[in-house]
């Protein structure tokens, strides 16, 4: 064998490590905390923004955020209110590969904008993805063949708010994690190779609906925890057993209840539409893991979409801007309106932004705490021309009513050198990777 064979094999090997890391292969990326490890990106854009690659604008409609694994894509799209799917494109133009319809479109009981919302979960050779009907489903990563398929609703007895699911499900080891909703099974743990039920979390509150948030994985000295945000309250529950080890009500206030929580080292962060955000130090206690709150207020990031923590400070949107604050005192750095309300997710020091507001600006700003620093900011071209949903939906009264238009609420999401953005049933891919 050459002698420079064992250094090309090192070589290899850290490509691929590499190009491991800069996949985004779930919701809200490879932690569940909205951070890219990928460095070596733009630090600034030129005027009117990076480089665009390619757009599609024949994707299913809806608000699903992309998951990107090696030179594929993964996202949920829908069709009317008959059709939910999962989508797998191309990463290097974009063109559909294949897709696999999970069921119908979940009835929005008194709400507007009706659509796919959830992000699939890419893990081997396998993609796990749940539909806003409450259509759960394991597929070949490479065909879209459904291997199973289960309605969370039907077989859990599911209790959802008015907006259906929008829950992008976990997947921990050989364990599965999503939120049915209701008495029985607020919370379940499935076998992720069959969907065989593993244990099922009844909750303690009366009515204790879904909520629209996604779970995450905590871990409280020794204590594996899985911590959720339902619609009465954030919990944490034993990984292993299902049981609740803690409670944290101090946010909650009528409805919806919305953004993932985020986690960094003891202190976990939660946040309501109207309840305002807390932050909660979790201790371990014998066995088992007690919430004590340190701080609360209204004036924090509360906003469909999402926080993320860099170096101790919490970005996200609130109030029409978006804010820097001190994890976990609660202090406001700066905040500053940028393009307003918006979701974000963080890489190689910059913050991407993404406006709700229509037509969904995007902005590169400095995760600094110092002070708002903007890098550059960009509309996407050729947008939704409407978004206007032209099916009958069931009001709270079983009264039929017609759908109005929705706003650009999918994250944003940054793999393998590329920006994604999508705004209903369009796609945009940007190269933001530094020459």
């Amino acid at each position: 064998m050459p002698r420079f064979a064992p250094m090309l094999s090192t070589v290899i090997l850290s490509a691929a490590l590499f190009a491991l890391a800069a996949d985004w292969p779930q919701w809200r990326g490879p932690n569940r905390d909205g951070i890219s490890k990928e460095t070596g990106l733009l630090q600034q854009w030129p005027e009117g923004g990076p480089k665009l690659v390619w757009q599609v604008s024949d994707l299913g409609d809806g608000y699903s955020t992309p998951a990107v694994v090696g030179d594929r894509i993964y996202l949920l799209g829908s069709k009317g209110m008959d059709e939910e799917s999962v989508y797998c494109l191309s990463a290097g133009d974009g063109k559909t590969l294949w897709k696999s319809r999970l069921g119908n479109v979940g009835l929005n009981q008194n709400a507007l904008y009706p659509g796919a919302r959830s992000t699939p979960t890419v893990d081997g050779d396998r993609v796990y993805a749940m539909s806003s009907d409450g259509d759960l489903a394991c597929l070949e990563k490479s065909s879209g063949k459904i291997v199973w398929h289960k309605n969370v609703r039907q077989e859990f007895g599911g209790k959802t708010g008015w907006w259906a699911y929008a829950e992008s499900p976990l997947i921990d080891g050989d364990v599965l994690v999503c939120t049915p909703g209701g008495a029985d099974a607020a919370i379940v743990a499935l076998k992720k190779s069959t969907g065989e039920l593993i244990w099922k979390y009844a909750s303690p509150a009366p009515d204790e609906e879904a909520g629209y948030s996604s779970a995450i994985v905590v871990r409280t000295e020794g204590v594996k925890q899985y911590v959720q945000l339902l619609n009465k309250g954030l919990v944490g529950l034993d990984a292993k057993t299902g049981q609740e080890l803690w409670r944290y009500t101090g946010i909650i206030k009528d409805f919806p209840n919305i953004p993932t929580p985020v986690s960094a080292k003891d202190i976990v962060y939660g946040a309501t539409a109207k309840g305002g955000g807390g932050f909660v130090r979790l201790k371990r206690t014998g066995s088992g893991v007690e919430a004590a709150e340190v701080y609360a207020g209204a004036k924090l990031p509360t906003a469909i979409g999402g926080s993320v923590e860099v170096n101790g400070y919490l970005y996200g949107t609130g109030s029409g801007a978006l804010m820097c604050v001190e994890v976990p005192s609660g202090e406001v750095k700066w905040q500053a309106k940028g393009v307003g309300v918006g979701s974000l997710c963080y890489a190689d020091g910059r913050l991407y932004v993404h406006s709700e507001n229509v037509p969904g600006e995007v902005a590169l700003v400095e995760a600094t705490p110092e002070e708002y620093r903007e890098r550059g900011r960009f509309t996407p071209p050729n947008g939704p021309r409407n978004r206007l949903v032209e099916v009958n939906n069931i009001d709270q009264n079983g009264k039929a009513k017609k759908i109005s238009e929705g706003r650009t609420w999918a994250y944003p999401v940054v793999a393998n050198g590329r920006l994604y953005i999508r705004d209903w049933n369009c796609l945009w891919c940007y190269d933001v990777k530094a020459k």
